[in-house]
């Protein structure tokens, strides 16, 4: 489950667009940031997506994507021309098709890589959903198919994309928009297919075309139920709103990371079997088997795209770092799997993450003041290189990444040795014990011995055997 937004520059404080999303997918699915050049292609050339292989373009713009390790397409990403997307599953009561097929996350980066603008980028995923339709296995060790939802911006304009099957609607943004689990288009919208409405009134989901309302006669009630889309939907559209005209990347880095009206120092994420917030931690039952793996932000003006990414899971614990796509991207070590290892961004932090799950109330307070006056620094320092050659901001970039990391490698000892408090339940408790041996980390004594191999301190997580005791 996933929550994205935007702001326009009527909404900003400084008239610039701004764009955020969380990735949230299993707790073990890693995330990874990928840049790929523009590049030309001969006609009759094909791509290989995640499952299907489709005609190529005969050129494709240069792009930086957010993405699950083992899936050709994005969870969110941006291209060469200022373009941003992000998707969100959607669950309509027209079963997602379980061939395979093209799916969400293909035709994200395939608009990034065929759309110079959000309209042109909106135009690409319509046309080939409707040669292509939509299907195949989005889950990572489980089947799990659905439909998709998309926000697609760039500086001028900025557009809420759903589909069911082959057929769409499209809404443009008026001046701040969020999309979450669940369709959002109701009896107005931009654009549709030609036959999205006759459909539903032959099915007998709405008496006349007068009568038609998208999200009423397409959503499955029961999944888009059980995804909270509505209450974070809620959640994010009233944070943006009560900012607006004000907003600017902190604001939206904030968003990500909430934890709802209740999410003070005590919250904590051990809570219930449907604690789910916009800034999503994984727990016990089907509900909560995710966790947000990813994060971005993104400023968007008429000269300059700066992008603002974790490369790591929980923004909470996290720190946004800034991009530039002409800069290339910094290093991030190698590519992360389902396992643990030590040469990768997104398995350095979860090391740490997964410490402070055992007691998030007491563990997070160490972190939070750090990671705010190190963000701010970044933040300030990328504000006065706007518009600077490549070079400097290629530098602060790569610097950043090492100055997060160098901060991670400091707190890690003082966070894994904090006391901890009180009992984890005993659901939770099993659900992180196997999430941490399915991901090679219940060995303490060997991720330890890694860890040290790479000079990096600190202890590697455990939740306990399953009664809910913590380990000493």
């Amino acid at each position: 489950m996933c929550d994205t937004m935007v702001a326009l520059g009527n909404a900003t404080a400084d008239g610039s667009v701004l764009f955020a999303k969380n990735s949230d997918r299993e707790a073990n699915e890693a995330h990874e940031i990928i840049g790929l050049p523009a590049a030309d292609y001969q006609e009759g050339e094909r791509v290989d997506c995640t499952y299907l292989s489709i005609p190529q373009a005969t050129h494709t713009y240069a792009v930086m994507l957010a993405k699950p390790y083992w899936i050709w397409g994005a969870e969110m990403g941006a291209n060469e021309h200022g373009v941003v997307i992000g998707n969100e599953a959607v669950f309509s009561r027209i079963p997602a098709g379980k061939e395979p097929g093209l799916i969400g996350m293909d035709y994200l980066r395939l608009g990034l890589e065929r759309g110079a603008t959000a309209r042109e980028a909106l135009d690409v995923i319509v046309q080939l959903l409707r040669q292509h339709g939509q299907s195949g296995n989005c889950g990572h060790t489980h089947g799990l198919y659905y439909h998709n939802s998309f926000l697609i911006a760039d500086f001028h304009e900025a557009w809420v994309l759903e589909t069911v099957d082959r057929m769409w609607v499209a809404e443009r943004v008026r001046d701040v928009r969020s999309i979450s689990n669940g369709y959002t288009i109701h009896k107005h919208w931009d654009l549709a297919s030609e036959d999205v409405v006759g459909f539903a009134v032959r099915k007998g989901w709405c008496r006349s075309e007068e009568d038609f309302d998208f999200a009423a006669c397409y959503a499955d009630t029961i999944f888009t139920r059980f995804s909270f889309s509505s209450a974070r939907q809620c959640r994010s559209m009233k944070l943006l709103e009560d900012s607006l005209g004000s907003l600017r990347e902190e604001h939206l880095m904030a968003i990500l990371r909430d934890h709802g009206d209740d999410g003070g120092e005590d919250w904590s994420p051990k809570r219930g079997l449907a604690n789910v917030t916009i800034c999503w931690h994984a727990g016990p039952g089907p509900i909560r088997d995710s966790q947000s793996v990813g994060s971005m932000v993104s400023r968007l003006t008429a000269k300059e795209q700066t992008h603002w990414i974790t490369g790591t899971s929980a923004p909470c614990t996290g720190i946004f770092k800034p991009l530039w796509l002409d800069c290339g991207l910094p290093d991030m070590g190698e590519s992360p799997g389902s396992v643990y290892t030590g040469d990768s961004l997104w398995w350095r932090h979860e090391t740490m993450h997964r410490e402070v799950l055992r007691d998030f109330p007491t563990r997070i307070a160490l972190i939070v003041d750090e990671r705010d006056v190190l963000e701010q620094s970044f933040l300030t320092r990328a504000r006065a290189l706007e518009g600077s050659p490549t070079g400097a901001r290629g530098a602060l970039s790569r610097e950043s990444f090492k100055e997060a990391q160098r901060l991670y490698s400091e707190l890690q000892p003082a966070v894994a040795s904090a006391p901890l408090k009180g009992r984890l339940p005993m659901l939770y408790a099993l659900a992180w014990q196997g999430f941490n041996r399915k991901a090679g980390l219940s060995d303490r004594e060997r991720v330890r011995k890694a860890i040290r191999r790479r000079r990096k301190d600190g202890l590697i997580p455990g939740f306990g055997d399953g009664s809910g005791r913590q380990e000493d």
